[in-house]
């Protein structure tokens, strides 16, 4: 693995670093981000987060909210199997957004440097049309571990949540099935607004502690996932790369 670039800056240490055709982000110590324009579906993390989108034909996610950037590989991703006329990015680091501009390659999407919380605010107050999908997927790092920057409480959960449109989803990272169990998504409030049953799934992998909350006002079907799904991330396909655990939560 070669070092092709970092960076000191604000107490944090960058780098960027090649193995093989990927390209991978790490910021002080934690892995952000891989991507390999190559082999875009490798089975990572970043794939699960992608996987919910397929609930609903690509052709139906037109509009995406991405609250947490990184190295940008879930926008790469999402460009090369859903094609979404608007992505809007928000990442608090510049450095990630300068990253994903220049060794992720991502182009074509409108990148905003600010706190997700302020930019979820002003699109709350404003008179922006819903998106398709919303992903939370905002992570920092504490002595060289990942953990969310701050916890989806009710008001954040309902904050995100009304931002979907009827038919829209949201997808939102945690670092363990219990964190998700434990957050807003979780109290009668916000589970009230949710289909049920079908309208809340989780998602996990046997090489990570991440669970993946996807959450909709209507119901959502394994099958769907089956039909349009690409063929190495699909739970219809018993060669596929991407050993997911996908289970609807009661």
């Amino acid at each position: 693995m070669a070092v092709i670039w970092q960076q000191q800056r604000n107490g944090n240490h960058y780098e960027v670093r090649t193995h093989g055709a990927s390209v991978r982000l790490y910021t002080n110590g934690v892995f952000h981000t891989q991507w390999n324009p190559r082999d875009p579906l490798k089975g990572s993390l970043w794939e699960l987060l992608l996987l919910p989108a397929f609930f609903r034909p690509p052709a139906q996610v037109r509009r995406v909210l991405l609250l947490g950037v990184g190295g940008g590989a879930l926008v790469r991703l999402l460009q090369t199997y859903c094609s979404p006329d608007q992505i809007l990015g928000v990442d608090i680091d510049p450095v990630h957004l300068s990253v994903a501009k220049r060794f992720f390659e991502v182009r074509g999407v409108e990148l905003v440097c600010a706190d997700a919380r302020t930019v979820v605010a002003d699109l709350t107050a404003g008179d922006a049309p819903p998106f398709d999908l919303v992903v939370d997927d905002l992570f920092g790092h504490v002595d060289g571990e990942a953990e969310r920057a701050f916890a989806a409480d009710p008001e954040w959960c309902e904050a995100i949540l009304a931002l979907v449109g009827p038919a829209g989803m949201v997808v939102s990272n945690f670092g363990s099935r219990g964190e998700l169990l434990a957050s807003g998504w979780r109290t009668p409030g916000i589970s009230a607004q949710l289909a049920a049953p079908g309208g809340s799934w989780t998602l996990d992998h046997p090489d990570y502690e991440n669970c993946i909350g996807v959450f909709s006002r209507i119901p959502l079907d394994r099958n769907d996932l089956k039909l349009h799904a690409p063929a190495v991330l699909n739970p219809g396909n018993p060669a596929r790369k991407m050993d997911a655990r996908i289970r609807a939560l009661r």
